[in-house]
């Protein structure tokens, strides 16, 4: 088959985030999901267009790659083709080739679902195990219990509010409210919802964004955080569960989240909130 590298344009960003949607399933391993590039859509459609490729056979996009900061591309595949060696064999060399434009030359990161062959071709190249990450999913058959906080669904008069928690929980001052309206108006947030999360008091106390890829497929939480002044009170798991729900209204069949196993307060709130780890997952790295 020809394999045809290629950017894809503001024009073509849509097209991408629907041939994600149908890549998602609860079978298959966490991959990259439509709400990641709702999420980067923040940034602009220019930006993401810019840091997104893709690989095609007769128009058929059977490959995405979204370089998600300047050294640490986030790639998977159609789910027909992960063991398919022509495939990956050709990924590999896109990827060790700086002159092509998918990674820049030193070293770079790169995730790959559990289970694709591209993993075994890039470990044989010379790529080495790198950064673990958990990947929790909860099923959202049955009603989700009330989380125990009041749950707000962010608006352009809330949006403030949530940048705040955001800002607070990541330490990320970029995150203001006018990115927020960039974000929502991005044809991805539709099957979205930020939600706000306040205690007895009153206080912003945590905040998620969720993203659906429609009914009957699972819904990804990114991101989720805590107020720095309200961590270690159970928010982390109340807006976590809050978070299932919103999904499971909006028709999703599991909740996806995965956070790195380094960060252990992460993993439990998520695992007290109903999430179940999967096996851990490595992203590669190459050296400079």
């Amino acid at each position: 088959m020809t394999i045809v590298l290629g950017e894809t344009g503001v024009d073509g960003l849509s097209r991408v985030v629907d041939v994600l949607r149908g890549w998602q399933d609860d079978r298959a391993p966490l991959q990259l999901h439509p709400g990641d590039l709702g999420w980067a859509w923040a940034l602009g459609a220019e930006r993401l267009a810019a840091a997104v490729r893709t690989w095609s056979v007769d128009g058929r996009i059977i490959a995405v790659g979204y370089l998600d900061g300047p050294d640490v591309l986030r790639l998977t595949t159609a789910p027909d083709l992960r063991q398919d060696g022509e495939l990956a064999r050709r990924l590999l060399a896109d990827l060790d080739d700086p002159a092509r434009g998918v990674l820049p030359a030193g070293k770079v990161g790169i995730e790959v679902p559990d289970g694709a062959l591209l993993r075994e071709v890039l470990l044989a190249a010379g790529w080495l195990p790198d950064e673990p990450w958990t990947p929790l999913r909860r099923d959202l058959a049955e009603p989700v219990r009330d989380c125990g906080l009041r749950i707000e669904v962010a608006g352009p008069r809330t949006a403030g509010v949530r940048t705040a928690v955001h800002r607070s929980a990541f330490g990320s001052p970029a995150c203001t409210e006018e990115i927020w309206h960039v974000l929502a108006a991005g044809p991805v947030y539709a099957d979205a919802r930020c939600l706000i999360g306040y205690d007895d008091q009153g206080n912003a106390v945590a905040a998620a964004t969720v993203w659906s890829a429609g009914p009957g497929r699972p819904g990804l939480l990114e991101p989720v955080g805590v107020h720095a002044d309200h961590r270690g009170r159970g928010h982390g798991t109340a807006i976590s569960v809050a978070a299932a729900a919103a999904l499971r209204e909006l028709g999703a069949s599991s909740a996806l989240v995965s956070t790195p196993t380094s960060n252990a307060a992460a993993v439990a709130a998520y695992r007290a909130a109903g999430y179940e780890p999967s096996s851990e997952r490595l992203d590669l790295g190459r050296a400079a």
